[in-house]
């Protein structure tokens, strides 16, 4: 039998199982809830603010662009700011380009600057893909590229002693279910895992409760969207106002290992009709519902 067949059928043994032991609670009612829940700065337009509302509202982490690390570092980094609000950084989103060899070894240097940055604050690097013209795209013809510079990429941050967790994107090279499991059942997942924006595999037509589940030992990070299609917030929007069944990922998550945290994130757009902070605030309350816990 092929041994990348093989895995999946591991990998999707497994998880059903812990799919199936993580419902179970919620038939006697509310089930415990172990996990903390942070929040990315996306929504916002400026790190300080975010860190501030962030903290404010009671999450237990942020995660800001490895870019955006890189420009605060050279005006005396975040850990100021980070430290006065008591938010440890979680994690760093670190765009990437895959589909050009030619680029590679820029990229891993970038992607290993960043990711450096990223370790002092005992973060994870969020490998996020780059963008293309769907159009016209041949995901086929990239998809040894895409591979192979996964392979290099997580290799390179197991090098220096980070995490790697690969986030589908829309409008990038890997954006719909096929190219997700094609480029999962690939990689070289001793180095690189995974890490699902839900909200993103919605938008880009796949099921996120299976994608969850059938590669839930692969996942160490998650950004938890809600998505409604609508015409605000990029098409999505507060949590529980949207389709992802997010109760049943929350319940599948509580079961890994391999998770501590989870990432709270709403992306911005023009003429949102409430401010970050109202939106994050409710996230916060619909997750209080699920039993989720906040800090005072």
């Amino acid at each position: 039998m092929n041994s990348r067949m093989d895995r999946r059928a591991f990998l999707g043994g497994l998880g059903l199982t812990l799919g199936v032991a993580s419902q179970a609670p919620s038939l006697l009612g509310a089930p415990a809830r172990r996990l903390k829940i942070g929040h990315t700065g996306i929504t916002w337009k400026e790190p300080p603010q975010a860190i501030h509302d962030i903290a404010a509202l009671g999450f237990s982490g942020y995660e800001t662009f490895g870019d955006v690390l890189e420009t605060w570092e050279q005006k005396g980094g975040l850990k100021e700011i980070l430290d006065a609000n008591n938010l440890p950084l979680i994690s760093a989103y670190c765009g990437v380009n895959l589909t050009e060899p030619a680029k590679r070894k820029d990229e891993i240097d970038k992607l290993v600057r960043w990711a450096g940055i990223v370790k002092k604050y005992g973060g994870t690097a969020v490998v996020g893909p780059n963008g293309v013209k769907r159009s016209s795209y041949d995901f086929n013809a990239s998809k040894a590229d895409i591979v192979a510079s996964l392979n290099e990429m997580g290799k390179a941050l197991t090098d220096i002693g980070m995490i790697g967790a690969l986030h589908q994107h829309t409008g990038t090279c890997i954006e719909y279910r096929d190219e997700v499991y094609a480029v999962l059942d690939s990689m070289d997942t001793r180095h690189m895992f995974f890490g699902p924006d839900v909200g993103q595999l919605a938008k880009g037509g796949s099921d996120p409760v299976k994608v969850v589940k059938d590669y839930l030992p692969l996942i160490r990070h998650v950004h938890l969207k809600d998505w409604d299609g609508g015409t605000h917030w990029q098409q999505y929007c507060p949590l529980g106002k949207g389709k992802v069944d997010l109760p049943s990922i929350l319940d599948m998550l509580e079961t890994s290992k391999e998770m501590r945290i989870i990432m709270v994130e709403l992306d911005s757009g023009r003429d949102d009709p409430m401010p970050p902070f109202e939106a994050a605030s409710t996230a916060k309350e619909y997750l209080k519902g699920l039993g989720y816990k906040f800090r005072s």
